[in-house]
C-alpha cells in the first residue's frame, strides 16, 4: 500500500505518530518553522519542509502552508497529532476539501464536542450523568443579574469555563457569590486571547473529585470500542502532569458502567478515530461527564502498555476504513498497571518556569518495563515558542508498587545537561506517602506543593555532576574535531524537500544536530 501521511506536528507527538506510519510500510512528511529546523521529528521524516517562522500562528497554526505542503510532496493522509490544530474543525475541512484523509473525527463532530456545552446537551441526550451546570454559554451580551441568577441556581462553589477551553485556560473556581463577576470577566479575557472564543459557562464544582477518562475508538463501521480507564488526578493548576492505569478508585463493576456510558455518546454523534471521555467522580463513588477530547491525547502511552493494543497504528487503519477487529473484553482488561510523568524543561525551584536552551547531552533509561517517548536530542535548543515537553517516561509492572518502582529508577538514570527540567518533582512527587497509597483527587498536587514553601526538590549529587563534565567535555571535543577535519561544513537548514530534496535537508538536519 503506497501511503504518505503528513505529521501537522511537531515534538515528541510527531516523532510518535511517524514510527508508526513506518511500522505499517506509510511515507512520512514533516512540517516544521525556523526553530524546529534541526529538530527530531525532522530528522527521522522521509521529508521535510519548512512553513514559516516560529511562532505557533505564523507556521504550525497556519492551514494553508499545511496543505499546500501536503499537495506538494503528495501526500494522502494529514495526521493533526495534539495540540495546534488536532481539534480545529476548519482544519479538518480544509483537508477533506483538498481530497486529504484526516487522521481523525469529521470535522461536525470536533465542532459539536468541541463545544463544552454542546458535548454536555450530547451527554444528556445519551442519558449520561453531568455535573449540574448551565445548558448554554454566556456571550458577551449577557446580563449581570443573568449570570448571578444562573449561579445562585446552580449553587456554590461552581466553577466558571471557556466553552472552546482546555488546559486550564479560560477556568475560575467561584466559591461565593462576591467572587462572581469578576471571575467571569478574567475567564472571558483569557478564553478570548487563548482560543478565540470568549465564551464561557457555569458548572458546580465537585469538592474533591478524581479525573478519570475513557479511551476510545470508533470505525466508520459503527463499532465504538471502550478502553480501561486512565486515573489523571494528578494536576498542577488543572494541568495534568502524571496519568496511569488502570485507576485502583474503580471497582470492574464500576469501570464498565463508566465504559458504557462514554461508549454511549459517542455512538451517539457518530464518533470515528481515537477519543477521549472525561469524567469526574466524586467522594460517593459517582460519576459525571465533564467533557470530550477529539483527538488522540498525551497520555495514550499508558493505555498502549496497559491493553497492549496501538492506538496510533488504529487511528490510521480506521482513517483507511478498516473495520475495528480489537476484543472488547482485551480493551477493557488491564494486564498491567502503568504510569506515565511528563518531562518538562522547566524548573521547579522556581515555580516550574519553561527553561528554554541548548540540550547539550541527554541520557535516557532503558530497561524492562520503560518507555520513553521523546521528541528531543542533544543538539536541539528547546524554543520559547512551544510547550516544552521532553518527553513522556512510561513505566509498567504486574502492579501499581511495581510500576512506581521503576519509574523511580527510571528517573534515577534520566539525565539532561544544559537545561532545567521537572525530573526532581518527580523524584520527590512519587516518594510521597500519599501517593504511594493512591490517596489523592485533582486538588492533592497544588495543596502539597503549598506546603513546601520554597524548598528545592534536589541537590545536584556528585554522580549528576561528573555526568554534565563529561557531556560538556564530549561536545567540545566535537567541537573541536569538526574544526580540524572541516565536518559540518557551511550550509544551513532550510532545506525544502520534495523530490530531489530529501538528501540535502537530512544532512543539514545531521550537521545542525552537531552544533551546540
Amino acid at each position: 500500500m503506497n501511503m504518505k501521511v503528513l505529521i501537522a506536528n511537531r515534538g515528541e507527538i510527531a516523532v510518535r505518530v511517524m514510527r508508526a506510519c513506518k511500522e505499517l510500510g506509510f511515507g512520512t512528511v514533516a512540517v516544521y518553522s525556523d526553530c524546529d529546523r534541526n529538530a527530531l521529528h525532522v530528522r527521522l521524516a522521509d521529508e521535510a519542509f519548512h512553513i514559516g517562522p516560529s511562532p505557533a500562528s505564523k507556521s504550525y497554526l497556519r492551514i494553508d502552508k499545511i496543505i499546500d505542503v501536503a499537495k506538494r510532496s503528495g501526500a494522502t493522509l494529514v495526521h493533526p497529532g495534539y495540540g495546534f490544530l488536532a481539534e480545529n474543525e476548519a482544519f479538518g475541512q480544509a483537508c477533506v476539501d483538498a481530497g486529504l484523509t484526516f487522521v481523525g473525527p469529521t470535522p461536525a463532530v470536533i465542532a459539536l464536542m468541541g463545544s463544552k456545552t454542546a458535548a454536555r446537551q450530547a451527554a444528556i441526550a445519551a442519558g449520561v450523568p453531568v455535573v449540574p451546570g448551565t445548558q448554554a454559554p454566556f456571550g458577551d451580551d449577557a446580563s449581570d443579574a443573568e449570570m448571578t441568577m444562573e449561579a445562585a441556581r446552580i449553587g456554590y462553589p461552581l466553577v466558571v469555563k471557556a466553552v472552546a477551553g482546555g488546559g486550564g485556560k479560560g477556568m475560575r473556581t467561584v466559591a461565593t457569590p462576591a467572587e462572581l463577576l469578576s471571575a467571569i470577566r478574567t475567564a472571558r479575557s483569557e478564553a478570548g486571547s487563548a482560543f478565540g472564543d470568549s465564551a464561557v459557562y457555569l458548572e458546580r464544582r465537585i469538592v474533591k473529585p478524581r479525573h478519570i477518562e475513557i479511551q476510545l475508538l470508533g470505525d466508520h463501521h459503527g463499532t465504538v470500542i471502550p478502553f480501561v480507564e486512565r486515573e489523571c488526578s494528578i494536576q498542577r493548576r488543572h494541568q495534568k502532569v502524571v496519568e496511569e492505569s488502570p485507576s485502583i478508585a474503580l471497582t470492574a463493576a464500576k469501570r464498565k458502567a463508566m465504559a458504557d456510558c462514554a461508549a454511549l455518546v459517542a455512538r451517539s454523534v457518530g464518533y470515528t478515530s481515537a477519543g477521549t471521555i472525561e469524567f469526574l467522580l466524586d467522594e460517593d463513588g459517582k460519576f459525571y461527564f465533564l467533557e470530550m477530547n477529539t483527538r488522540l491525547q498525551v497520555e495514550h502511552p499508558v493505555t498502549e502498555q496497559v491493553t497492549g493494543i496501538d492506538l496510533v497504528h488504529w487511528q490510521l487503519r480506521i482513517a483507511l476504513g478498516e473495520k475495528l477487529t480489537i476484543d472488547p473484553a482485551q480493551a477493557l482488561t488491564p494486564r498491567t498497571h502503568a504510569i506515565e510523568c511528563r518531562i518538562y524543561a522547566e524548573d521547579p525551584d522556581r515555580g516550574f518556569m519553561p527553561s528554554p536552551g541548548l540540550v547539550r547531552a541527554i541520557s535516557t533509561p532503558s530497561g524492562p518495563g520503560v518507555r520513553d517517548d521523546r521528541g528531543v536530542a542533544a543538539g536541539f535548543e528547546i524554543p520559547v515558542f512551544y510547550d516544552s515537553m521532553i518527553a513522556k517516561l512510561v513505566t509498567w509492572g504486574d502492579t501499581r508498587s511495581d510500576a512506581i518502582a521503576r519509574m523511580r529508577r527510571a528517573l534515577d538514570e534520566y539525565r539532561v545537561v544544559g537545561v532545567k527540567t521537572t525530573t526532581p518533582f518527580f523524584q520527590w512527587l512519587t516518594a510521597q506517602e500519599d501517593f504511594l497509597q493512591g490517596r489523592f483527587d485533582t486538588t492533592y498536587l497544588d495543596h502539597l506543593l503549598a506546603t513546601r514553601k520554597g524548598q528545592v526538590f534536589a541537590v545536584a549529587d556528585a554522580a549528576t555532576e561528573r555526568a554534565a563534565i563529561a557531556a560538556v567535555a564530549l561536545m567540545s571535543w566535537f567541537r573541536a574535531h569538526r574544526a580540524v577535519t572541516g565536518a559540518g561544513g557551511a550550509g544551513g537548514a532550510g532545506g525544502a524537500g520534495g523530490a530531489g530534496g530529501a538528501g540535502a535537508w537530512r544532512q543539514s538536519a545531521l550537521r545542525e544536530g552537531m552544533r551546540n
